[in-house]
């Protein structure tokens, strides 16, 4: 009898244990409960100790922290027909437990798929060299068309970045003849704008030196000392006559230059006078 009672007891006590297991739930500070009471939405628990009874309500554990998911591969044809392959990381979190349990059937899910086909939308709407060039606005369209769709399950998308962009190799080497192409392109412009402020810092130069012609002098001279600093034997350096005739003049008394006399054409020969004709006299 006494064997029976005890039993009894211990069947009694590790029934009371259980119901207890499934009566108090202990909920962590990023965890919510959601209390369904005979089916029907009741409220929404948590952090801490949740009471639930047992056969007559359920609950479901929804994690609030932000969630990081990687968007698969995506094959992507741009505005200006080229086929790249895109791939991007999305992060969210719940800030409406109840609506992400009852609005939308596995939410991790449908925000996944929902963020492949948004992509391959917003990316098929702009060429190539925005998807190069505009990351940050793409993100932001994207981010925005996810957001204002998964409001509704009670998902907020806090940010969304495109990861990498790849092509096929015939595009790459096209891409790189562009850029080639492009820094030819501007080395030339670069060189032409330096060869017009060369020539007008010339042309200001000339000026300078044609108001004191002793200043075009001094820079010839100047010029003349740089070139026989060079290791050289000979020098050829020519000398315009007009520059010569400053070092032959004095201010006030006034030495010409020395220039060489015209050369003395030819004699002619004395023309004879007409005489007229001797007429012999016939025999």
């Amino acid at each position: 009898m006494d064997f029976d009672l005890n039993f009894g007891l211990l069947i009694l006590l590790i029934a009371v244990v259980i119901i207890l297991i499934n009566t108090l739930k202990i909920l962590r500070e990023y965890q919510r409960g959601v209390i369904f009471t005979l089916g029907r939405f009741t409220a929404v628990k948590g952090p801490g100790l949740v009471v639930v009874i047992p056969g007559l309500q359920q609950m479901v554990r929804v994690d609030l922290r932000v969630v990081t998911m990687d968007v698969p591969s995506q094959d992507v044809i741009s505005r200006d027909n080229v086929s790249v392959s895109v791939n991007a990381v999305i992060y969210f979190r719940v800030v409406a437990p109840e609506k992400a349990i009852i609005q939308v059937e596995r939410y991790l899910d449908a925000t996944s798929q929902l963020a492949q086909t948004t992509l391959r939308a917003v990316l098929g709407k702009h060429d190539l060299d925005d998807m190069l060039s505009e990351r940050e606005k793409l993100n932001l369209d994207v981010q925005t068309i996810l957001d204002q769709q998964t409001d509704g399950w009670g998902i907020k998308v806090t940010n969304v970045e495109i990861k990498h962009i790849d092509l096929n190799e015939s595009m790459v080497r096209a891409i790189a003849r562009q850029a080639e192409a492009e820094r030819e392109r501007r080395a030339k412009v670069i060189h032409a704008e330096g060869e017009k402020q060369a020539a007008q810092a010339l042309m200001e130069a000339a000026q300078k030196l044609a108001e004191q012609p002793s200043a075009m002098q001094l820079r010839y001279l100047q010029t003349l000392t740089q070139v026989a600093g060079d290791k050289t034997s000979t020098l050829v350096f020519p000398v315009p006559v007009d520059m010569l005739a400053g070092f032959f003049e004095k201010s006030g008394k006034g030495f010409a230059p020395i220039v060489p006399p015209a050369p003395v054409p030819p004699a002619q020969p004395e023309a004879q006078p007409d005489l007229p004709r001797r007429i012999d006299p016939v025999a």
